[in-house]
């Protein structure tokens, strides 16, 4: 935490507690303590709060009525419209990419679901590999407004993306949609392409709705 001593201000704190609620390390309705995360962080309160306002614009804290925050809870309806606005990103992002896609793209897209068949028996390695072909895809569209919404939106979902790769079911038909997509890219079939990536978004929705409410009868 060194780095953070020597901060001027609240970005590199902001930073660290971004990572840790996205990664699930600070639990969905954990309360947070401003001396427990000053003492943990190694930081004086002035860049502390500074963060937490960053967090709470952010929409990754809430606040208490009695001033205090909590990390923002997992709900079936942040699902239904991250994955609804993801879903409508991705269609669109795809269907460009065919439009401007190269042979070079191709055998990129090509290697990247060769690399996410290799590694769907293991569920982080597996989310890492799908998620890195969907960055691509994004790259090749080269559509700036798009992307920079999907990053936005992409940020919040890193808390549910677990929730949607944890079967192996899951991860291998996820990889069978992935085939489908950079095949309809291949064919430089936009409206296909556009319509399998729509797909498998949702179908990333359902499960993930379906684990969370798992999750929630289980309290």
């Amino acid at each position: 935490m060194e780095r953070m001593r020597r901060a001027s201000g609240g970005q590199l704190v902001y930073a660290e507690l971004r990572r840790r609620i996205l990664s699930l390390e600070l639990e969905p309705g954990q309360r947070l303590y401003e001396p427990e995360l000053a003492a943990t962080l190694q930081v004086s309160r002035t860049p502390l709060r500074e963060a937490l306002r960053l967090l709470l614009a952010e929409d990754l804290v809430d606040q208490l009525p009695t001033g205090g925050m909590v990390v923002r809870p997992i709900t079936a309806s942040d699902i239904e419209e991250l994955y609804g606005v993801r879903a409508a990103l991705e269609g669109l992002m795809t269907a460009e990419a065919a439009r401007r896609l190269t042979d070079d793209d191709l055998a990129v897209l090509q290697g990247l679901v060769e690399r996410n068949a290799r590694m769907v028996g293991d569920a982080d390695d597996a989310m890492r590999a799908g998620h890195d072909l969907h960055l691509r895809i994004a790259e090749v569209a080269g559509h700036g407004w798009a992307r920079r919404l999907h990053a936005q939106v992409d940020g919040h979902m890193s808390r549910y993306r677990p929730f949607t790769n944890e079967s192996q079911e899951r991860r291998t038909a996820a990889l069978s949609e992935h085939r489908a997509i950079v095949e309809a890219l291949a064919a430089r079939d936009a409206d296909g392409a556009r319509r399998l990536a729509e797909s498998h978004v949702l179908a990333a929705r359902d499960v993930a709705l379906e684990a969370i409410g798992t999750r929630l009868a289980a309290r």
